[in-house]
């Protein structure tokens, strides 16, 4: 298996340095109603309020994305949206791989999100930066229904579909039609075992946090992710490991398959079922936010010469 390391932003990533708090507000006034003076005497505003969060979300895909409207139910995953952009611009490094360096960009570019949530994240950055074409899946209705309402509002219906899948021990099979070709598809899998586990690492959180800061005050719970955005029975490796299988028969219909994957330790698990189910590629890419530390996983059952065709038969010379 094939490791990259790239233990910090993407270089295209739009979130390097320290954020611009004016300009944000400038966008969207009502961050300003967030805004603390971090230990370090530094504007920032309070990571572990979960409205705070939501508006600031809400100003950085504003002023940075041309997102005009952005929401989400309370208690649904608010995702960092630096780390989130920069597993987009690893798949965009990874396509490029067989397009001769070249990224390929437009309508042409057909991703599947697995898990697309309520925040409707991956596919709101993959077209804004590159114009790729989103389908989105997820087994919570009203996940779909949140997500709906974003692409709606923003007018991005036609590069931005929706669809739930009906089979909830399923992830992939039963999901795709059968005339259906994907370049790409990406995963932030349930990384926890148990609702027990993603409790304790909450409050590992916010214990940390406040050290950081004493005067917070701090949920008890985590404050975003319904059960299954945050845990799966089996954790992470359970749930990426499914998912090599279930591509398996699906490997004619898609180039590229990935996942992000937490914990390094899960890594010879995941690698031993890519073996089973016949992969031919793989890679791991290494990625860095701050103190955070995750990876990529992508595989294909393409050979060179199988992507050079598809390559060919799926992508126009011309970007767009």
């Amino acid at each position: 298996m094939t490791t990259t390391n790239k233990p910090t932003l993407h270089p295209r990533n739009r979130h390097q340095g320290r954020y611009d708090f004016p300009q944000l507000i400038k966008s969207s006034p009502q961050l300003s109603q967030f805004m603390i003076t971090n230990p370090h005497g530094k504007p920032s505003i309070d990571f572990a309020n979960p409205e705070a969060v939501r508006v600031f979300n809400r100003a950085l895909l504003k002023a940075q994305y041309g997102i005009q409207h952005w929401d989400i139910p309370a208690d649904y995953l608010c995702p960092p949206i630096p780390g989130r952009a920069d597993y987009v611009h690893v798949l965009a490094d990874l396509l490029a791989e067989d397009n001769g360096g070249e990224i390929p960009r437009g309508a042409q570019v057909q991703a599947l999100d697995i898990g697309v949530g309520a925040n409707c994240i991956y596919p709101l950055l993959g077209h804004s930066d590159y114009r790729w074409r989103f389908l989105g899946s997820d087994i919570d209705a009203t996940a779909l229904a949140a997500a709906g309402a974003i692409v709606k509002a923003n007018g991005l219906g036609k590069a931005i579909s929706l669809r739930q899948q009906g089979h909830r021990q399923h992830i992939l099979l039963g999901l795709l039609k059968g005339d259906e070709r994907f370049d790409l598809t990406l995963c932030n899998p349930p990384f926890h075992a148990s609702r027990d586990e993603a409790t304790r690492g909450s409050q590992r959180k916010w214990r940390a946090l406040g050290k950081a800061d004493p005067k917070r005050k701090l949920p008890v719970l985590n404050f975003g992710g319904q059960n299954n955005e945050l845990w799966c029975e089996g954790g992470e490796i359970r749930f990426v490991s499914q998912l090599v299988a279930e591509s398996a028969s699906l490997g004619q219909q898609v180039l590229w398959f990935t996942s992000l994957v937490s914990k390094a330790s899960n890594l010879p698990g995941i690698e031993a079922a890519l073996k089973k189910a016949g992969a031919v590629e793989q890679r791991v890419v290494e990625m860095g936010q701050g103190q955070k530390q995750s990876r990529m996983v992508a595989w294909t059952f393409k050979d060179a010469a199988a992507r050079q065709s598809w390559r060919q038969l799926h992508w126009n010379k011309t970007q767009a």
